[in-house]
């Protein structure tokens, strides 16, 4: 199947640098863990991010319960590590993970993690935005986070 080429809108979207993230949380009592794009650090005092999560992500409702949750921020050097979060049931086996002083899991591998906790979240069209206070985390490596560009901007 051809995909519609898109469209100018959808087209300067996507030149909208993102990060890569792997985001870590318990679903029904297992860790579960997705790779995020839509990540951004939104505040100081506290330290705050907001994630955007699709509406019918199984990990939104882990998300803003008040359990941590991780953000493993990837690198060129850890790249390898989103392949099982896009395609298995259990994308944790196998890597080496530590978890935060909260709980949280993160990948030992990534460039850095951080444990937050929601805070609050807002309704985003077919997403939903998740506020989160960091409140721990550290760098595991020096590196470069890894960008991200779409070819469309309206869609994965």
């Amino acid at each position: 199947m051809t995909r519609p080429e898109p469209t100018p809108l959808a087209r300067a979207l996507g030149r909208v640098p993102s990060g890569l993230y792997i985001v870590s949380c318990d679903v029904d009592g297992a860790s579960s863990g997705f790779l995020a794009s839509f990540l951004v650090q939104c505040g100081f005092e506290p330290p705050s991010i907001v994630v955007a999560v699709a509406k019918d992500r199984p990990h939104l409702a882990a998300l803003r319960s008040s359990s941590p949750f991780g953000v493993s921020i990837l690198d060129a050097a850890s790249r390898g590590l989103m392949a099982p979060f896009l395609k298995s049931d259990e994308p944790f086996a196998g890597l080496a993970t530590a978890t935060g002083p909260g709980g949280s899991l993160h990948l030992v591998e990534a460039l850095a993690w951080l444990e937050c906790r929601a805070s609050t979240s807002c309704d985003a069209g077919d997403h939903v935005l998740v506020v989160a206070a960091v409140e721990a985390g550290g760098l595991l490596h020096e590196g470069e986070p890894l960008s991200h560009l779409r070819k469309n901007g309206l869609s994965y």
